[in-house]
């Protein structure tokens, strides 16, 4: 192995454990709610911007992190997103209230938004064209299995230990990455030329996605004004965002990038495949914890049967990428991950587990094609230059598509559930309170049956809303890089 190839290998690692680390955190802290309600004295309120706090800081300065790296260095940002994104988990970990602990996840948010913007752009600087998509398919791989590795870790932490581990495991993952990028990632990150920091793109951008995203999060919110002025408002700002870039003389999304079909096709397919993937381990997650009573551990566990093919077939994607079009490699991915997401639509309390483990498998090889080929069409041509504004852009798409989740999937499954309440016999009885997550605890015992079919139906049409998410990324995979000429 020559001295490139190793330190190729180790740069690598280092993007991996990074990718790790912030999807890690998605799920890992989901399993802990419970916990860290009773030892805080936690308003559900709270326990809520725990979670959001998190999304809300990715989103908001992705595209700010992105510019930064390509004016001052991929490699500088990426330390210092990951020296914040860890002092920030140490905060947490010793949060005395709910108030600190919701300060101390925004800030892990404003670290993650370095590590997810920069992590491509270091890995596009640091490997050749020809090596590059072997390199994002396990990037993708190790990446990805860290949103399921997170219950399964959570579980097991808070078996022996208090709910600060859940934030302290974060530490270790972050020392290693950063020593391995201060070892592995040369040192000559800026270009001779910076580009100009383009402020009021980077404002209007960070406005408009921190508006967006807190709507979407708050989609559940029964107050509409709550939902549609910061939407509307996130909107206004990210239309005025468009308009500025197209007279900016340096704008923060560079003329190749947006002018690019490919890219922008990326984007879009990173949105609608995200959504599906986000909206189906959400109610996958709820049928069988709060209907079928199973542990978050034992939940966790079963997404190894999702993580195991992912991994396999992200990995094998690279390899693939030489033989087929990524065209057809991420039609493939969707139509595949569309077929596995149906099956589990069908789920019941009655149905054999091995139903669920079939839709998990072929999911699970459908996403680990889809996401390492999205990835690789969207950068293979980045220059190295602008490879981090690329890099946030195509991030921002896949944390909208998350933070859309909700809103979208969300608002799908309860309008189904309130419906079939509705018109069920109860319907004139109060709305059972927790009935659209499938929380029946409380309700009283005549109505749980009606209670629990609601659900049901509310479950069905929300996997459906995700089965054909993928439908709509496998047609937009065939329209656009067709017209783009890729492969």
């Amino acid at each position: 192995m020559t001295p490139d190839s190793r330190r190729r290998r180790l740069v690598l690692l280092a993007l991996c454990l990074a990718g790790f680390a912030i999807q890690l955190d998605v799920t890992i802290v989901n399993v802990g709610l419970p916990t860290i309600q009773r030892a805080l004295r936690a308003s559900p309120g709270a326990l809520e911007w725990i979670i959001s706090g998190y999304a809300l800081g990715l989103a908001a300065l992705i595209p700010l992190m992105g510019a930064l790296g390509d004016r001052f260095g991929h490699r500088l940002v990426l330390l210092a997103g990951l020296a914040v994104f860890g002092t920030c988990s140490a905060g947490a970990a010793l949060a005395p209230g709910p108030a600190a602990l919701v300060g101390a996840r925004v800030g892990q948010g404003v670290g993650g938004a370095a590590i997810l913007a920069l992590t491509l752009a270091v890995l596009t600087d640091t490997h050749p064209p020809d090596r590059r998509g072997r390199a994002i398919g396990w990037w993708a791989a190790i990446g990805g299995t860290g949103f399921g590795a997170g219950p399964i870790a959570g579980g097991l932490l808070l078996s022996s230990f208090g709910w600060s581990s859940i934030f302290w495991i974060n530490l270790p993952i972050v020392v290693v990455t950063a020593v391995l990028i201060l070892l592995a990632v040369p040192r000559a990150a800026a270009t001779s030329e910076p580009r100009p920091l383009d402020v009021p793109g980077v404002a209007l951008a960070s406005a408009g996605l921190a508006s967006v995203t807190f709507g979407l999060i708050t989609a559940t919110d029964r107050d509409p004004a709550r939902i549609l002025i910061p939407l509307v408002v996130g909107g206004l700002a990210l239309a005025a965002f468009v308009r500025w870039q197209r007279r900016a003389s340096d704008p923060l999304v560079p003329r190749a990038v947006r002018g690019s079909a490919a890219f922008t096709g990326a984007c879009a397919i990173y949105f609608t495949s995200y959504l599906a993937f986000s909206g189906t381990l959400y109610y996958v997650s709820l049928l069988f914890q709060n209907v079928l009573g199973w542990s978050a551990l034992r939940t966790g566990l079963s997404w190894l049967l999702l993580n195991v093919p992912f991994l396999i077939a992200a990995q094998a994607a690279g390899e693939l990428g030489q033989r087929f079009t990524p065209r057809a490699t991420v039609t493939a991915g969707c139509a595949a991950g569309a077929l596995g997401v149906a099956a589990l639509s069908t789920l019941t309390p009655t149905t054999p587990f091995l139903v669920a483990a079939v839709g998990y498998l072929v999911a699970g090889v459908g996403f680990g094609l889809l996401v390492p080929g999205i990835t690789h069409v969207a950068m293979r041509d980045v220059p190295g230059s602008v490879a981090g504004a690329a890099s946030a852009v195509l991030n921002s798409a896949r944390q909208l598509g998350t933070a859309a989740e909700l809103a979208i999937v969300g608002a799908a499954g309860a309008a189904a559930t309130q419906h079939t309440w509705s018109a069920s016999q109860f319907g004139q009885e109060r709305w059972p309170s927790g009935i659209a997550t499938g929380d029946l605890r409380g309700v009283p015992d005549h109505v749980q049956a009606a209670a629990r079919t609601a659900f049901e139906v509310g479950y069905h049409v929300a996997l459906g809303v995700c089965a054909a998410s993928l439908l709509v990324a496998a047609w937009l995979s065939l329209r656009v890089f067709e017209q783009s000429r890729v492969g």
